[in-house]
Protein backbone atom coordinates (compact mmCIF):
# COMPACT_ATOMS: atom_id res chain seq x y z
CA UNK A 1 0.00 0.00 0.00
CA UNK A 2 1.11 3.19 -0.82
CA UNK A 3 1.99 6.70 0.97
CA UNK A 4 -0.91 9.09 1.70
CA UNK A 5 -1.09 11.80 -0.76
CA UNK A 6 -0.11 15.09 0.77
CA UNK A 7 -3.01 16.89 2.73
CA UNK A 8 -4.85 13.91 2.42
CA UNK A 9 -6.85 13.48 5.72
CA UNK A 10 -4.63 10.33 6.25
CA UNK A 11 -1.86 12.52 5.57
CA UNK A 12 -2.92 14.73 8.12
CA UNK A 13 -3.91 12.14 10.73
CA UNK A 14 -0.09 10.91 10.88
CA UNK A 15 1.15 14.16 11.38
CA UNK A 16 -0.99 14.77 14.05
CA UNK A 17 -0.65 11.71 15.59
CA UNK A 18 3.55 11.92 15.14
CA UNK A 19 3.48 15.01 16.82
CA UNK A 20 1.57 13.79 20.34
CA UNK A 21 2.87 11.51 23.01
CA UNK A 22 2.86 7.74 22.02
CA UNK A 23 3.06 4.88 24.11
CA UNK A 24 6.56 4.20 26.06
CA UNK A 25 6.96 0.76 25.16
CA UNK A 26 7.21 1.50 21.55
CA UNK A 27 10.66 4.32 22.08
CA UNK A 28 14.07 3.84 21.78
CA UNK A 29 16.08 6.29 23.95
CA UNK A 30 19.37 5.61 22.35
CA UNK A 31 18.26 6.04 18.75
CA UNK A 32 15.68 8.72 20.40
CA UNK A 33 13.31 7.10 18.12
CA UNK A 34 9.25 7.02 18.86
CA UNK A 35 7.55 4.29 17.13
CA UNK A 36 3.57 4.52 16.44
CA UNK A 37 2.99 1.02 17.06
CA UNK A 38 4.21 -2.62 18.00
CA UNK A 39 5.06 -3.07 14.07
CA UNK A 40 6.62 0.06 13.82
CA UNK A 41 9.11 -0.54 16.55
CA UNK A 42 9.66 -4.32 15.90
CA UNK A 43 11.17 -2.91 12.41
CA UNK A 44 13.22 -0.19 14.40
CA UNK A 45 14.79 -3.16 16.39
CA UNK A 46 15.70 -4.96 13.10
CA UNK A 47 16.88 -2.35 11.30
CA UNK A 48 21.05 -1.11 11.04
CA UNK A 49 21.22 2.01 12.77
CA UNK A 50 19.74 0.28 16.04
CA UNK A 51 22.02 -2.45 15.55
CA UNK A 52 24.81 0.14 15.54
CA UNK A 53 23.79 1.95 18.78
CA UNK A 54 23.17 -1.43 20.90
CA UNK A 55 27.02 -2.59 19.92
CA UNK A 56 28.01 1.40 21.27
CA UNK A 57 26.25 0.39 24.46
CA UNK A 58 27.21 -3.06 25.08
CA UNK A 59 31.07 -1.88 25.16
CA UNK A 60 30.09 0.28 28.40
CA UNK A 61 26.14 -0.47 29.09
CA UNK A 62 26.87 1.72 33.27
CA UNK A 63 27.86 4.55 31.33
CA UNK A 64 24.75 4.83 29.58
CA UNK A 65 22.82 4.06 31.84
CA UNK A 66 24.54 6.54 34.16
CA UNK A 67 24.43 9.33 31.77
CA UNK A 68 20.78 8.97 31.55
CA UNK A 69 19.66 8.75 34.63
CA UNK A 70 21.03 11.48 35.70
CA UNK A 71 19.51 13.51 32.60
CA UNK A 72 16.33 11.99 34.41
CA UNK A 73 17.08 12.91 37.65
CA UNK A 74 18.35 16.54 36.85
CA UNK A 75 15.25 17.40 34.27
CA UNK A 76 12.66 16.15 37.00
CA UNK A 77 14.23 18.59 39.83
CA UNK A 78 14.49 21.88 37.57
CA UNK A 79 10.83 21.03 37.12
CA UNK A 80 10.45 20.60 40.89
CA UNK A 81 12.19 23.44 41.46
CA UNK A 82 10.50 25.92 39.14
CA UNK A 83 6.60 24.69 38.69
CA UNK A 84 6.26 24.22 42.85
CA UNK A 85 9.26 25.32 44.63
CA UNK A 86 9.02 23.90 48.28
CA UNK A 87 5.03 23.52 48.08
CA UNK A 88 4.11 19.34 48.68
CA UNK A 89 3.03 17.58 45.81
CA UNK A 90 1.81 14.57 45.18
CA UNK A 91 4.93 12.74 42.62
CA UNK A 92 2.41 11.68 40.17
CA UNK A 93 1.36 15.11 39.72
CA UNK A 94 5.08 16.43 38.96
CA UNK A 95 5.65 13.22 36.50
CA UNK A 96 3.00 14.02 34.10
CA UNK A 97 3.79 17.54 33.71
CA UNK A 98 7.41 15.99 33.13
CA UNK A 99 6.67 13.54 30.20
CA UNK A 100 3.99 15.98 28.65
CA UNK A 101 7.59 17.00 26.56
CA UNK A 102 7.84 15.08 23.93
CA UNK A 103 11.90 15.34 24.09
CA UNK A 104 12.25 14.13 27.59
CA UNK A 105 14.36 11.30 28.94
CA UNK A 106 12.13 8.25 29.61
CA UNK A 107 12.61 6.41 32.56
CA UNK A 108 12.69 3.05 31.19
CA UNK A 109 16.29 4.04 30.14
CA UNK A 110 17.56 4.70 33.74
CA UNK A 111 17.97 2.96 36.82
CA UNK A 112 15.17 3.45 38.46
CA UNK A 113 11.91 1.12 37.08
CA UNK A 114 9.33 3.02 38.85
CA UNK A 115 8.29 6.17 40.03
CA UNK A 116 8.09 5.15 43.14
CA UNK A 117 11.41 3.73 44.04
CA UNK A 118 13.00 7.03 42.16
CA UNK A 119 10.28 9.21 44.96
CA UNK A 120 12.30 6.96 47.23
CA UNK A 121 16.03 7.53 46.22
CA UNK A 122 15.19 11.28 46.17
CA UNK A 123 14.05 11.17 49.66
CA UNK A 124 17.29 9.08 50.99
CA UNK A 125 19.95 11.30 49.15
CA UNK A 126 18.36 14.42 51.13
CA UNK A 127 17.10 16.23 47.35
CA UNK A 128 13.27 15.96 48.33
CA UNK A 129 11.35 15.15 51.97
CA UNK A 130 9.01 12.26 50.95
CA UNK A 131 6.26 10.67 52.46
CA UNK A 132 3.43 8.22 51.61
CA UNK A 133 -0.22 8.56 52.52
CA UNK A 134 -2.96 6.74 51.30
CA UNK A 135 -3.72 8.62 48.13
CA UNK A 136 0.44 7.76 47.20
CA UNK A 137 3.68 9.71 47.59
CA UNK A 138 4.28 13.27 48.20
CA UNK A 139 7.47 15.33 47.68
CA UNK A 140 8.86 18.48 48.83
CA UNK A 141 11.50 19.94 47.08
CA UNK A 142 14.54 20.85 49.72
CA UNK A 143 16.19 24.63 47.95
CA UNK A 144 19.91 24.51 49.37
CA UNK A 145 20.59 27.68 46.68
CA UNK A 146 23.00 29.99 48.72
CA UNK A 147 21.16 33.01 47.45
CA UNK A 148 18.04 31.02 48.36
CA UNK A 149 19.40 30.27 51.69
CA UNK A 150 21.11 34.14 51.95
CA UNK A 151 17.65 35.52 51.54
CA UNK A 152 16.14 33.52 54.31
CA UNK A 153 19.09 34.29 56.64
CA UNK A 154 18.56 37.72 56.21
CA UNK A 155 14.62 37.62 56.50
CA UNK A 156 14.88 35.84 59.52
CA UNK A 157 17.20 38.48 60.72
CA UNK A 158 15.12 41.72 59.59
CA UNK A 159 12.42 39.34 61.96
CA UNK A 160 14.29 39.34 65.29
CA UNK A 161 15.69 42.60 64.83
CA UNK A 162 12.45 43.98 64.63
CA UNK A 163 11.25 41.70 68.03
CA UNK A 164 14.03 43.51 69.54
CA UNK A 165 12.79 47.02 69.16
CA UNK A 166 9.67 46.23 70.10
CA UNK A 167 11.10 44.79 73.17
CA UNK A 168 13.30 47.64 73.54
CA UNK A 169 10.83 49.98 73.45
CA UNK A 170 8.75 48.08 75.18
CA UNK A 171 11.03 48.44 78.30
CA UNK A 172 12.10 51.82 77.33
CA UNK A 173 7.92 52.48 78.36
CA UNK A 174 8.08 50.45 81.48
CA UNK A 175 11.60 52.52 82.58
CA UNK A 176 9.55 55.75 82.46
CA UNK A 177 6.50 54.59 84.04
CA UNK A 178 8.39 53.06 87.05
CA UNK A 179 10.75 56.36 87.33
CA UNK A 180 7.38 58.63 87.21
CA UNK A 181 5.91 56.29 90.02
CA UNK A 182 8.74 56.38 92.38
CA UNK A 183 9.20 60.42 91.48
CA UNK A 184 5.57 60.90 92.93
CA UNK A 185 6.05 58.98 95.67
CA UNK A 186 8.90 60.70 96.55
CA UNK A 187 7.26 64.01 96.53
CA UNK A 188 3.97 63.15 98.34
CA UNK A 189 6.98 61.69 100.99
CA UNK A 190 8.68 65.31 101.11
CA UNK A 191 8.59 66.96 104.11
CA UNK A 192 10.08 70.60 104.81
CA UNK A 193 12.37 71.96 107.70
CA UNK A 194 12.83 75.82 108.53
CA UNK A 195 15.99 76.41 110.08
CA UNK A 196 17.63 79.84 111.25
CA UNK A 197 20.16 81.55 108.78
CA UNK A 198 23.20 82.06 110.58
CA UNK A 199 26.41 82.93 109.29
CA UNK A 200 29.82 81.36 111.13
CA UNK A 201 32.31 84.39 110.10
CA UNK A 202 30.56 88.29 109.83
CA UNK A 203 32.78 89.52 107.37
CA UNK A 204 31.61 86.23 104.68
CA UNK A 205 29.10 87.36 102.57
CA UNK A 206 25.59 85.26 101.88
CA UNK A 207 24.74 84.74 98.20
CA UNK A 208 21.58 83.65 96.82
CA UNK A 209 20.87 82.01 93.16
CA UNK A 210 17.12 82.20 92.74
CA UNK A 211 15.12 82.00 89.35
CA UNK A 212 13.40 85.25 88.23
CA UNK A 213 9.68 85.20 88.27
CA UNK A 214 7.24 87.66 86.35
CA UNK A 215 7.43 90.84 88.14
CA UNK A 216 4.19 93.16 88.42
CA UNK A 217 5.88 96.12 89.57
CA UNK A 218 9.43 97.97 90.56
CA UNK A 219 7.93 97.82 94.26
CA UNK A 220 7.75 93.91 94.09
CA UNK A 221 10.80 93.49 92.23
CA UNK A 222 12.70 95.35 95.08
CA UNK A 223 11.16 92.85 97.75
CA UNK A 224 11.25 89.82 96.35
CA UNK A 225 14.86 90.59 96.30
CA UNK A 226 15.12 91.75 99.48
CA UNK A 227 12.57 90.08 101.73
CA UNK A 228 12.97 86.10 101.27
CA UNK A 229 12.87 83.73 104.00
CA UNK A 230 14.52 80.45 104.79
CA UNK A 231 12.35 78.52 103.11
CA UNK A 232 13.24 79.38 99.26
CA UNK A 233 17.24 78.39 100.47
CA UNK A 234 15.27 75.06 101.53
CA UNK A 235 13.48 74.28 98.68
CA UNK A 236 16.62 75.67 95.94
CA UNK A 237 18.76 72.85 97.98
CA UNK A 238 16.11 69.91 98.43
CA UNK A 239 15.81 70.52 94.52
CA UNK A 240 19.73 70.64 93.89
CA UNK A 241 20.12 67.14 96.06
CA UNK A 242 17.18 65.96 93.93
CA UNK A 243 19.63 66.41 90.96
CA UNK A 244 22.29 65.02 92.44
CA UNK A 245 20.75 61.68 93.44
CA UNK A 246 19.11 61.55 89.90
CA UNK A 247 22.27 62.20 88.24
CA UNK A 248 23.94 59.50 90.77
CA UNK A 249 22.00 56.91 90.00
CA UNK A 250 22.35 57.19 85.85
CA UNK A 251 25.99 57.30 86.64
CA UNK A 252 25.63 53.46 88.62
CA UNK A 253 23.33 52.08 85.98
CA UNK A 254 25.53 53.28 82.90
CA UNK A 255 28.63 51.81 85.14
CA UNK A 256 26.99 48.45 85.88
CA UNK A 257 26.94 47.52 82.74
CA UNK A 258 31.01 46.95 81.69
CA UNK A 259 32.71 46.49 78.22
CA UNK A 260 32.93 42.78 78.91
CA UNK A 261 29.13 42.18 79.24
CA UNK A 262 28.65 44.53 76.04
CA UNK A 263 30.35 41.75 74.57
CA UNK A 264 28.99 38.79 76.15
CA UNK A 265 25.46 40.05 74.83
CA UNK A 266 26.83 41.25 71.49
CA UNK A 267 27.93 37.09 71.48
CA UNK A 268 24.61 35.48 72.60
CA UNK A 269 22.93 37.34 70.53
CA UNK A 270 25.29 36.17 67.75
CA UNK A 271 24.63 32.35 69.10
CA UNK A 272 21.22 32.99 68.72
CA UNK A 273 20.41 33.80 65.52
CA UNK A 274 23.92 32.81 63.12
CA UNK A 275 22.95 29.06 62.91
CA UNK A 276 23.05 27.30 59.51
CA UNK A 277 21.98 24.18 57.64
CA UNK A 278 25.32 22.43 56.77
CA UNK A 279 27.72 21.53 59.34
CA UNK A 280 31.02 19.49 58.26
CA UNK A 281 34.19 21.29 59.10
CA UNK A 282 37.40 19.74 58.22
CA UNK A 283 39.92 17.56 60.88
CA UNK A 284 36.70 16.32 62.69
CA UNK A 285 35.89 12.21 63.56
CA UNK A 286 32.26 11.57 62.06
CA UNK A 287 30.34 8.08 62.06
CA UNK A 288 28.76 6.87 58.54
CA UNK A 289 25.29 6.11 58.68
CA UNK A 290 23.90 4.71 55.47
CA UNK A 291 24.18 1.01 54.52
CA UNK A 292 23.90 2.09 50.89
CA UNK A 293 27.92 1.88 50.87
CA UNK A 294 28.12 -1.93 52.43
CA UNK A 295 28.56 -3.35 55.59
CA UNK A 296 32.05 -2.44 55.69
CA UNK A 297 31.37 1.31 56.33
CA UNK A 298 27.85 1.42 58.13
CA UNK A 299 28.39 3.20 61.73
CA UNK A 300 31.86 2.82 61.13
CA UNK A 301 34.38 6.04 61.84
CA UNK A 302 36.44 8.19 59.90
CA UNK A 303 37.89 11.74 59.53
CA UNK A 304 36.84 14.55 57.17
CA UNK A 305 39.82 15.65 55.12
CA UNK A 306 37.95 18.01 52.87
CA UNK A 307 34.27 19.62 52.22
CA UNK A 308 32.83 20.37 49.21
CA UNK A 309 30.21 22.45 48.39
CA UNK A 310 29.18 22.83 52.01
CA UNK A 311 27.15 19.41 52.34
CA UNK A 312 29.62 16.67 50.82
CA UNK A 313 32.51 15.66 52.76
CA UNK A 314 35.60 13.57 51.45
CA UNK A 315 36.67 10.81 54.51
CA UNK A 316 38.54 8.59 55.52
CA UNK A 317 37.86 5.61 57.43
CA UNK A 318 39.75 5.09 60.35
CA UNK A 319 39.67 1.17 60.83
CA UNK A 320 40.43 0.43 56.63
CA UNK A 321 41.72 4.14 55.57
CA UNK A 322 39.66 3.92 52.39
CA UNK A 323 38.59 7.29 51.03
CA UNK A 324 34.80 8.15 50.79
CA UNK A 325 32.46 11.40 49.24
CA UNK A 326 29.42 11.20 51.31
CA UNK A 327 26.64 13.71 51.73
CA UNK A 328 25.74 15.19 55.51
CA UNK A 329 22.62 13.64 55.46
CA UNK A 330 24.51 10.10 55.94
CA UNK A 331 26.66 11.49 58.69
CA UNK A 332 26.54 12.01 62.09
CA UNK A 333 28.62 13.89 65.00
CA UNK A 334 31.04 11.50 67.79
CA UNK A 335 30.66 12.57 71.12
CA UNK A 336 33.89 11.82 72.82
CA UNK A 337 34.70 11.41 76.58
CA UNK A 338 34.85 14.02 78.56
CA UNK A 339 37.83 15.92 78.81
CA UNK A 340 38.46 15.55 75.22
CA UNK A 341 39.17 18.24 72.30
CA UNK A 342 35.87 19.20 70.07
CA UNK A 343 35.30 21.63 67.23
CA UNK A 344 31.82 23.63 67.66
CA UNK A 345 30.07 23.08 64.14
CA UNK A 346 27.25 25.74 64.23
CA UNK A 347 25.89 28.47 66.40
CA UNK A 348 27.63 31.40 67.12
CA UNK A 349 30.49 29.17 68.41
CA UNK A 350 30.96 27.26 65.49
CA UNK A 351 34.85 27.04 64.71
CA UNK A 352 36.04 27.14 68.00
CA UNK A 353 37.52 24.87 69.60
CA UNK A 354 36.57 23.60 73.26
CA UNK A 355 37.32 21.15 75.78
CA UNK A 356 34.34 18.51 76.65
CA UNK A 357 33.62 18.83 80.29
CA UNK A 358 30.35 17.21 81.13
CA UNK A 359 26.93 15.80 79.09
CA UNK A 360 23.54 15.93 80.06
CA UNK A 361 21.71 12.77 78.72
CA UNK A 362 18.24 14.18 79.86
CA UNK A 363 18.66 17.17 77.75
CA UNK A 364 20.38 16.05 74.67
CA UNK A 365 23.46 18.67 75.42
CA UNK A 366 27.05 19.01 76.15
CA UNK A 367 28.67 21.55 78.71
CA UNK A 368 32.08 22.92 76.87
CA UNK A 369 34.69 24.78 77.86
CA UNK A 370 36.13 27.19 75.45
CA UNK A 371 39.40 27.05 74.47
CA UNK A 372 40.03 29.29 71.38
CA UNK A 373 38.43 32.95 70.33
CA UNK A 374 37.56 36.42 72.45
CA UNK A 375 35.11 33.98 75.05
CA UNK A 376 38.25 31.89 75.69
CA UNK A 377 37.30 29.96 79.33
CA UNK A 378 33.86 30.35 78.79
CA UNK A 379 31.56 27.56 79.44
CA UNK A 380 28.61 27.07 77.89
CA UNK A 381 25.95 24.48 77.13
CA UNK A 382 25.23 23.48 73.21
CA UNK A 383 23.18 20.65 71.87
CA UNK A 384 25.15 17.27 70.80
CA UNK A 385 24.76 17.99 66.91
CA UNK A 386 26.79 21.14 67.37
CA UNK A 387 29.68 19.72 68.86
CA UNK A 388 32.42 16.74 67.07
CA UNK A 389 35.25 15.48 68.09
CA UNK A 390 38.66 16.45 66.84
CA UNK A 391 41.31 14.07 64.78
Amino acid sequence: MGKAEFLSPKAIGNRIKSKGLQKLRWYCQMCQKQCRDENGFKCHCMSESHQRQLLLASENPDQFMDYFSEEFKNEFLELVRRRFGTKRVHNNIVYNEYISDREHVHMNSTQWETLTDFTKWLGKEGYCKVDETPKGWYMQYIDRDPETIARQQELEKKKKQDLDDEERSAKFIEEQVRRGKEGKEGKEGETSFFTELKRENEEEKVAFSLNKGPSTSAATSSKSGTSFGPSALQAATASVKRKEASHSSESKEKKKKSALDEIIEMEEQKRKTSRTDYWLHPNIVVKVLTKRLGDNYYKKKGVIKDVQEKYTAIIKMVDSGDKLKIDQAHLETVIPAPGKRVLVLNGGYGGSEAILDSIDEKKFTALITLDSGRLKGRKVDVPYEDISKLA
